[in-house]
């Protein structure tokens, strides 16, 4: 029997990852992203349906957690995804419950 070496601090990033990710409004955040936009606060908040304070919130979680990255140009931050692994991942748990 071999013995699998644990890389414990890359399973807490991991679960930090989707911790950060099992909110709705984030999820709906990312879904938005998942086709490589990039979008504006007053953007997404407006698709959404959300309040202004409540997006700029759950980006800011996202952003902490490296699932987003936010640009300046002027007065606007434009979000879009670090990379689309967890959008795929998404799909994927989507697809899971398909029947």
């Amino acid at each position: 029997m071999t013995h699998l070496e644990i890389n414990t601090a890359k399973l807490e990033m991991a679960a930090s990852k989707l911790r950060a990710i099992s909110h709705p409004m984030r999820i709906a955040i990312i879904d938005l992203l998942a086709d490589g936009s990039r979008l504006s606060v007053t953007e997404i908040y407006e698709k959404l349906g959300m309040e202004q304070a409540t997006a700029s919130h759950h980006l800011n979680i996202l952003r902490n957690k490296n699932v987003v990255v936010a640009n300046k140009e002027g007065k606007k931050v434009f979000y879009q995804l670090r990379n689309m692994t967890l959008a795929e991942i998404l799909d994927c748990i989507n697809r899971c419950n398909e029947s």
